[in-house]
Formats: C-alpha cells, structure tokens, sequence
C-alpha cells in the first residue's frame, strides 16, 4: 500500500521503521497521498502528531470507530483516551 486512498481516521497501524519500529498508532489525519499524522497518546501526542510515510507503516484492517467519530466532529480527545484505545491491541500482541 504506497497510497493512503485506504487508510481512514482512527485506522490501527504499525511503524516497520525508524525509532518508532513496531510501536502501535492511530491515524489521527490523513495529510496527502503520502503522509498520514499518528497519535499514540504517550510518545505522540495529540499535542504533536507523528507525520510519516504510508510506506513505513503496517496497515491494519481494524478501525476504532469512537476515535474516528470523535476527531471527525471535533469532539474533546485527551491523550489518556488514546491509549485507552490502543491498550487491547497492546495486550494482543505479547
């Protein structure tokens, strides 16, 4: 997947690069068709969103739709919510 025609608001994914390699994210904004901005709610806030490269990511099928609502009607999000979010997917992987 080089194109983010796929990828939503509140889509699951996975770093397979840089300093972040395997940390789980949530798309927070779809920028262009290359770049998306990630929010885990610990190193990457809503404060400051992750910009990277769709080709540096693991797309996951899963969509956490309370997210997504939430950041399309501009809704109050803390970060404590966000790893509330990502806390099952978390637990699945170990």
């Amino acid at each position: 997947m080089e194109s983010t025609k796929d990828i939503v608001v509140g889509q699951l994914v996975k770093s397979k690069s840089g300093r972040d390699m395997m940390r789980l994210f949530l798309v927070y904004d779809v920028v262009d068709d290359e770049h998306v901005l990630l929010v885990d709610g610990k190193l990457r806030r809503l404060e400051k969103p992750k910009l990277k490269k769709i080709k540096h990511l693991i797309v996951y099928h899963t969509i956490v739709e309370d997210f997504q609502k939430k950041v399309e009607e501009n809704s109050r999000l803390t970060n404590s919510q966000i790893r509330k979010y990502l806390e099952p997917f978390l637990i699945e992987e170990h």
